[in-house]
């Protein structure tokens, strides 16, 4: 037995080193990979030999596991259906254009103040409510006047006198001074030649329109009495109007007096009217942080009343050569921003761009494309969700 145990310890060595050396000295087995073929359109669908698409029969490509440039492949077909757009970029003159909100107004320059000239009654009213169109030189209210009627009569003592002793300059003085108070208090100089000839007093005045518009204020009624330079009634024209608008204080330097605007009213939509802004007002009135900018406007016909709305719209231009796009070409997440570019025919990929100036339709390319690339100009947001479904990521992680 001790014979045996020791023959097993001499032995048992040599047999573990001639067993490893006999598996060092075979050759190791090579693992052979086998291509995977798969579908652009599908990529789920996946084979280790060529054939075609089970959902839409493409014909599947080599998948290449080193090629990890994020990018789509959709025919002219699918193209179509998606209302996929290309339009080829170039430079332009990027124009910026700035929305007010503003409103029509009455225009004071063409508002007409009508204050009694004497005191007395209003024997008559011809306009007895708002609203009402009167013309140039068309009747509005009679007034029994005792100032008048005495200044009359201080023009006929004077004439008497004029009369009595021609050679006095002193009377013919008198005489004027007279006829000018009456010239002064609204009679006309065929009432005051009437006065004079005929010797009889007429203590009523009918006064008329000084000029055309509309009776918007009517501060009296017919028996009232007035006192000398108290409110009869106003009158507008709307032949022409104002345009306001409100704009922040860091916007002023953008409009200045002088420039047009284009102005556009609803229901006039298809008639934007052009507009030279003429004021700007130079501080921020109370209770405001906007200030105002207006220009006059025709009002052709009296189409347009005050108190309506109006857009305003001032464009601006940089003044150099841009890239250009749609507002609706760039895809935002709110950290980069990307377009999709049509490489061929039949692929499309994602490209990080650097944005500028914008406005509510077109936006400036500052870098991450070239004049001549072909970029998606309809339909970039289903490229977008497309490539989310299909990849599982969107294409701003690739780009990362």
């Amino acid at each position: 037995m001790k014979k045996f145990v020791l023959l097993f310890i001499v032995l048992f060595p040599l047999f573990v080193f001639e067993s490893c050396k006999e598996k060092k000295e075979q050759p190791a087995a090579t693992t052979v990979e086998q291509p995977i073929y798969t579908c652009s359109m599908h990529p789920q669908i996946k084979q280790h030999r060529p054939g075609t698409c089970p959902i839409c029969g493409m014909d599947l490509v080599l998948f290449d596991k080193n090629n990890q440039t994020p990018s789509l492949t959709l025919n002219k077909t699918q193209q179509t259906l998606a209302n996929i757009q290309v339009a080829e970029i170039g430079s332009a003159t990027f124009n910026d254009a700035i929305r007010l909100n503003g409103r029509l107004v009455v225009d004071p320059q063409q508002t007409t103040v009508i204050s009694s000239r004497v005191a007395g009654r209003i024997e008559k009213l011809f306009v007895k409510e708002t609203g009402v169109r009167v013309t140039k030189g068309q009747p509005l209210y009679e007034i029994y006047s005792e100032q008048l009627l005495t200044l009359q009569q201080e023009l006929l003592v004077a004439s008497a006198q004029a009369t009595a002793f021609p050679n006095n300059n002193r009377f013919a003085k008198m005489t004027e001074a007279a006829m000018q108070k009456l010239l002064l208090y609204g009679q006309s100089a065929n009432d005051i030649d009437k006065l004079v000839q005929t010797r009889q007093t007429h203590p009523y005045i009918l006064y008329t329109a000084p000029a055309s518009g509309a009776v918007s204020t009517l501060d009296i009624t017919q028996g009232q009495y007035v006192a000398e330079g108290g409110m009869i009634m106003q009158l507008e024209n709307y032949a022409q109007l104002w345009v306001e608008a409100d704009l922040y204080p860091g916007e002023a330097s953008l409009i200045k007096p002088g420039e047009n605007v284009q102005v556009i009213i609803p229901g006039f939509e298809q008639e934007p009217q052009q507009v030279k802004i003429n004021f700007t007002q130079p501080a921020l009135p109370a209770g405001t942080q906007l200030l105002q900018v207006r220009g006059a406007i025709e009002n052709k016909g009296g189409r347009w009343q005050p108190g309506m709305q109006a857009l305003v719209i001032a464009q601006r231009s940089s003044g150099k050569k841009d890239m250009v796009l749609p507002v609706d070409a760039v895809i935002r997440n709110g950290q980069t921003n990307h377009v999709w570019v049509a490489v061929s025919d039949e692929q499309f990929e994602p490209r990080e761009v650097s944005l500028g100036a914008e406005n509510a339709d077109r936006v400036e390319i500052t870098d991450g494309l070239k004049p001549g690339d072909k970029v998606v100009v309809s339909g970039a947001y289903l490229l977008h969700s497309e490539f989310i479904l299909k990849k599982g990521s969107s294409p701003e992680m690739h780009h990362h």
